[in-house]
């Protein structure tokens, strides 16, 4: 609650500014990576904006976005083709409207950008407790960066953990660009 409460507490002009950077900041990271991005459209107060997806895709890079399944279990992905290739999907989400590419694209995946409320300096991500991506990154391929994109106030020291927690390796942040987490030095 802390966390989404700082968030919405944002004024706009400094929201504008850090999702701007995001951007910035996630085109430059793609660039020294290759391959696809997997990524998603912030919602609400999440960082970033949906220009982020934009910018991605704008420098070149093939963009997959989240695909929320009718049942449990990983999330499904679609190619990013601009924004009129999106559509209101489950949980206030924009998805593509395109092809279901199947769970398995995030194996082609090399630079995976997540959400959540929070991470801490040895890449427990706090999300948002409803599993999909606990259940969706182990799929990528284990030296592909998992970055999970947030507010600079937003990486603490600790997180609780649970044994099916998948750790990122870094936080793509407004204020500081990129921070590696955990033991994942690249």
């Amino acid at each position: 609650r802390d966390f989404v409460a700082a968030r919405r507490a944002l004024p706009p002009a400094v929201r504008a500014a850090r999702a701007a950077a995001l951007a910035s900041a996630a085109v430059q990271l793609a660039a020294t990576t290759g391959g696809p991005v997997c990524a998603y459209v912030p919602v609400g107060s999440e960082p970033g904006s949906p220009e982020l997806v934009a910018a991605l895709h704008a420098a070149g890079h093939e963009v997959l976005l989240p695909v929320v399944p009718s049942a449990t279990g990983p999330l499904d992905w679609a190619a990013y083709t601009g924004p009129g290739s999106l559509a209101a999907g489950p949980l206030g989400l924009l998805e593509p409207s395109g092809p279901r590419l199947g769970p398995e694209a995030i194996t082609r995946a090399r630079l995976v950008l997540v959400p959540g409320l929070g991470a801490d300096r040895n890449g427990v991500r706090l999300g948002r407790g409803a599993g999909h991506y606990d259940r969706t990154l182990p799929l990528a391929a284990p030296d592909v960066p998992i970055v999970i994109v947030l507010n600079d106030e937003e990486v603490v020291d600790q997180l609780p953990a649970e044994p099916h927690d998948k750790r990122v390796t870094g936080a793509l942040l407004g204020d500081a660009g990129l921070v590696t987490l955990g033991n994942n030095r690249r």
